[in-house]
């Protein structure tokens, strides 16, 4: 799922790191975690790499509360989740091509 700007609360990853709870020894997450959570993922309980949802606004790299809610229900396994398959530019005019000769052959 994507992060929609206009109905989630979005936030530079700066201000996430201040949201989340502290960790060890008190101390907040650092900035790089958020990137390499972003950039790498992290392997769930399931075996499946999740990585935290991300839009650039201008030249800040930006999540939403909500991205992170579900970044860390897919961790824990609440959530089951099923990525889509990525389709290419080149691949989704393949598949127009084709069925458009399908139709012709068909005569419609």
């Amino acid at each position: 799922m994507a992060i929609d700007v206009f109905n989630e609360e979005v936030v530079s990853l700066s201000e996430a790191t201040k949201r989340l709870p502290k960790v060890r020894n008190g101390k907040k997450l650092h900035l790089s975690t958020l990137f390499r959570w972003a950039q790498a993922g992290k392997i769930a309980n399931d075996g499946m790499r999740v990585r935290l949802e991300t839009i650039q606004v201008g030249g800040t790299k930006c999540t939403s509360l909500e991205a992170m809610q579900r970044f860390f229900d897919r961790l824990t396994g609440k959530v089951e989740v099923v990525t889509p398959p990525s389709i290419t530019h080149r691949e989704q005019r393949r598949r127009h091509e084709r069925a458009m000769k399908e139709l012709e052959e068909m005569g419609i």
